[in-house]
């Protein structure tokens, strides 16, 4: 019987969890800590096809979209979730209308989506009971900078820079500036899904060409490349109005790669410690760390790699890391992307289609199954899969295979409850995103105005990095004059060799130029040829292709004007790209270094490189009289190339933001503090930092340091050897010397390129502070302590140090010491034990009070006694712990024995509440 009864008051407890809404159980199981009910229930109102649309990307073949068409029935009968657009799928036009066609293509595959939302019927002709679940599209792409082959719209944008000319200016705002515009500029074409902007780091450059990565990585530090990742993110939502989700690539990294994972599965040998030191830290920058949402990404795409040793085992590797459960949970478990996921951050797999998936899953590429490939990415742990390309064995096209992979996803849905949780998780997450562009799928802010002339008027941003990045790879500054003391002048021949190669915007598209051959020349000609100063003749400037200079190698075809002009000229210019097997002419300037020195000897022989500063080597690079990086092509880098041969820019600002073994530059050390610097040092007292040096020296006398007292201290900005803010993290030890004594120093790192450390000081006499990071140093601060109990002052002031290099007049920034703060207010901290003891003490009166009321002999009043002097004990109990409004009054018993005494009180309340409520309601009845 005493069984029974407490089985009664559990039971009740239980039931009353069961009167929980389905809608908050199913937006627990996402793991999702804000999930909106709305699109909880929009999920639930969804038929398993709607359900299972929502989990894939797919591309198409032109710009058809009417009800004839294949991408249509996707849209419409299939329930697709979104639309990558791309050029090679000829999506894009390079005519007149090119932007217009864009924006009307775009608006139509939304108008599309909604208008078959609003009726019963399908396209087939079947009469549904209820119309589908209108959900707006995703429409995507991948647009990089830098033209081809990072760019899919070639025409009508702006020309923005690579993300390697953006790293090399070292300055995250113009990241910011340079998002803005690809976020405005996007989404006023419709565009709300980025692809970008890649997070690699290109740790090895000996392997950039071989990873295809090249100019499309913002450099190979890891903290500057999540610095500049973070503020192009912000300026992608910004310059959007946050109506464009960004996707972060290539997770978790393809800097280490020995070739780019497009053919064939690349496999970086790498700890999981490792990765979080390079690779993965970019990532955590714009997931858990980021700052603000706005610098935040809305989804990661994983790319095809596979990790040898990345669980501790060196011998074994991983799948691909898009299809390894077990190896993509261990990365989302770090505490950074955990954080991330359950804030609803979504993953999102690379492309399904490529042939290094193809190839991973069938060497022999004539049999595989796609839709086992598929369901493997899936459970993997991929919220959205991306498809193109994706035709499996006789399949006549993907459209076919793309069919029957929808259905081998609805039949498992249907018939595997796991399975089903699974994937609604993943449309959850996919739905709350959707819903962040458009609040509960507003149709009237899916379909964009027509904004189109905002669009490509914004050179100037562009403009700006080009200026801001150019950097001299070879000589050094200081040698530069000696080398090249002078400009081409009026009647020199200058002979200049551009990589001039051409691309097609689309299949039936007129070809245009990635960069013209007399590029170069005619930026010179328009700011210093006859109609601007008159200080080259234009005869005398004379362009060439890398085409043509492959021929004279050759031997092949009319070389002799070619010849001529080489040997009658004293300047020989190249416009270099990147070097391509799949381009012999892009080999001509190696070739021409090579094999024809009779050719350039005694020449002023320059190197202007658009891509990565790698290709070429030291050998190659000593046979230059001078070697600069542009790493970019659009017209302001050739512009700006011009101005550096003629000297308008005599020291160029820009500073390699990659390794380049040819000219001995080691981005790790460059990144280091610089040895030649004098680092500050302060006593930090924040209401005299924006005091004058006078105020400050005179300030100086009025600070009283006495045992016991903390002193703050803090270093100036440490600069690394490009003169900028050394990365966070960066270590930095204080040391300190009592009475010529050694005292244990003080290690910490820099936030900002500033380290900061408290000194209790614990004796009295002559006090020493120095500062050591690296190789670089400060001056010494030197304070002298008067005995405990004296009335002497100790006023700081500034030694030099044994540091040989000179230092510049220094002043201490000096503080008053700083108050200890207040723990926060975290409510009444309680363990364990504390709970366990409100629970017993919970129990023990509700057994008492049911009890009570089987001893009157009405066992239905003791039950629901107990089971109110149950809960008034622990709501008591919960709203004590809590630190809610009147918790803290004084009852007039210790801290430990006041939550026994509110326990106690709430039961008894809760029993007195239940009784007086029967007795008063039910007068004389036997309840």
């Amino acid at each position: 019987m005493r069984v029974h009864r407490y089985l009664s008051v559990f039971t009740t407890i239980f039931f009353f969890i069961s009167l929980i809404p389905q809608q908050m159980v199913i937006a627990a199981q996402t793991g999702i800590d804000n999930t909106d009910p709305w699109v909880v229930n929009t999920v639930e109102q969804m038929t398993p096809e709607e359900i299972i649309g929502q989990l894939f990307l797919v591309t198409f073949q032109g710009q058809d979209v009417s009800e004839n068409s294949q991408i249509y029935d996707l849209l419409t009968n299939h329930h697709i979730g979104g639309v990558i657009l791309l050029r090679d799928n000829d999506n894009f036009t390079n005519s007149y209308d090119s932007l217009e066609e864009c924006w009307s293509l775009i608006n139509q595959l939304q108008r599309v989506k909604h208008s078959y939302s609003q009726n019963t019927q399908s396209s087939s002709g079947q009469i549904t009971s209820t119309p589908p679940v209108y959900i707006p599209l995703f429409i995507g792409i991948s647009q990089e900078g830098d033209g081809f082959p990072n760019d899919q719209i070639l025409n009508g944008l702006t020309p923005l820079p690579s993300l390697l000319s953006i790293g090399a200016t070292w300055n995250s705002d113009l990241a910011k500036q340079v998002g803005s515009v690809a976020g405005m500029e996007l989404s006023n074409l419709g565009f709300n899904l980025y692809f970008g902007p890649s997070l690699d780091v290109l740790e090895n450059p000996l392997l950039q060409g071989a990873s295809q990565l090249e100019n499309r990585s913002f450099g190979g530090d890891p903290f500057w490349v999540g610095e500049m990742g973070r503020a192009y993110i912000q300026g992608l939502h910004e310059g959007s109005n946050n109506n464009m989700l960004v996707v972060g690539t290539h997770f978790p990294g393809l800097g280490s790669t020995d070739h780019y994972p497009e053919d064939e599965v690349a496999t970086v040998r790498k700890s999981l410690e490792q990765l979080k030191q390079i690779e993965l830290a970019p990532f955590f920058t714009v997931t858990g760390n980021a700052i603000t949402n706005t610098q935040k990404v809305d989804a990661l795409l994983t790319s095809h790699i596979r990790y040898q040793g990345l669980q501790g085992n060196i011998r074994s590797s991983t799948r691909p890391i898009g299809f390894d459960q077990q190896a993509l949970e261990l990365l989302m478990e770090l505490p950074e992307f955990a954080a991330w996921r359950e804030q609803g951050g979504v993953i999102i797999s690379d492309d399904l289609g490529s042939r290094a998936v193809r190839r991973f899953y069938d060497p022999t590429e004539q049999e595989y199954n796609a839709r086992r490939l598929a369901l493997d990415a899936f459970l993997a742990g991929n919220d959205l899969l991306y498809l193109n390309n994706f035709i499996e064995g006789d399949d006549p096209d993907t459209y076919t295979t793309i069919l029957r992979t929808l259905e081998f996803f609805t039949q498992k849905y249907l018939e595997d409850p796991l399975f089903a949780d699974r994937v609604n998780q993943s449309v959850i997450r996919i739905l709350a995103q959707k819903n962040q562009l458009y609040k509960d799928f507003n149709y009237s802010l899916v379909l964009k105005a027509n904004n189109l002339s905002q669009i490509g008027q914004s050179p100037q941003v562009t403009y700006d990095v080009a200026q801001q990045s150019v950097t001299l790879i070879a000589p050094t500054i200081p040698e530069l004059d000696s080398v090249l003391p002078e400009i081409p002048g009026r009647s020199d021949f200058v002979v200049y060799f551009t990589d001039d190669y051409s691309v097609k915007q689309c299949s039936e598209c007129s070809e245009q130029s990635v960069l013209r051959k007399d590029a170069l020349a005619r930026a010179v000609i328009n700011l210093y040829g006859p109609e601007a100063g008159g200080l080259v003749t234009q005869f005398y400037q004379r362009s060439f292709s890398f085409s043509e200079l492959s021929e004279l190698l050759d031997g092949s075809g009319e070389t002799d004007i070619l010849l001529n002009e080489l040997a009658r000229t004293n300047w020989i210019v190249f416009v270099m790209q990147e070097i391509d097997e799949s381009r012999p002419s892009s080999f001509a300037i190696t070739r021409f270094l090579a094999e024809r020195p009779d050719l350039y000897a005694n020449k002023r022989v320059v190197v202007f490189t658009t891509n990565s500063p790698n290709f070429l080597d030291s050998t190659e690079i000593s046979k230059l009289t001078a070697y600069f990086g542009l790493f970019s092509k659009s017209s302001p880098f050739i512009d700006i190339a011009s101005r550096v041969l003629f000297k308008e820019i005599a020291r160029p600002t820009g500073s390699l933001p990659v390794s380049v073994p040819g000219v001995g530059y080691d981005l790790i050390l460059a990144t280091s503090p610089n040895p030649e610097q004098i680092i500050p040092l302060k006593i930090n007292i924040p209401e005299w930092n924006a005091t004058n040096e006078q105020d400050q020296s005179d300030l100086l006398g009025t600070l009283e340091y006495q045992i016991g007292d903390v002193i703050p201290l803090a270093t100036g900005t440490i600069l690394d050897s490009n003169n900028n803010p050394v990365p966070n993290n960066t270590p930095v030890q204080f040391e300190f010397t009592i009475n010529g004594e050694e005292a244990p120093p003080q290690s910490t790192t820099t936030i900002n390129g500033i380290a900061q450390v408290e000194y209790l000081v614990q004796q009295s006499g002559s006090l020493e502070i120095h500062v050591q990071s690296g190789l670089a140093g400060s001056n010494n601060l030197h304070l002298e302590i008067p005995p405990s109990g004296s009335e002497g002052e100790a006023t700081p002031t500034i030694t030099p140090s044994n540091t040989p290099t000179e230092t510049p007049t220094m002043t201490p920034f000096p503080p008053t010491p700083v108050p200890t703060a207040e723990p926060p207010d975290n409510g009444n901290e309680v363990g364990i034990e504390h709970w366990l003891g409100a629970l017993f003490i919970s129990l023990f009166i509700s057994w008492g009070a049911t009890r009570s009321g089987s001893l009157i002999g009405n066992i239905k009043w003791g039950i629901r006694w107990g089971l109110s002097s149950f809960i008034g004990g622990l709501v008591f109990y919960t709203y004590f712990i809590l630190g809610m409004p009147g918790s803290n009054i004084d009852l007039g018993v210790t801290e430990q024995w006041k939550f026994l005494l509110v326990t106690t009180i709430g039961a008894v309340i809760g029993w007195l509440f239940s009784a007086l409520l029967i007795i008063f309601t039910q007068p004389g009845k036997n309840r």
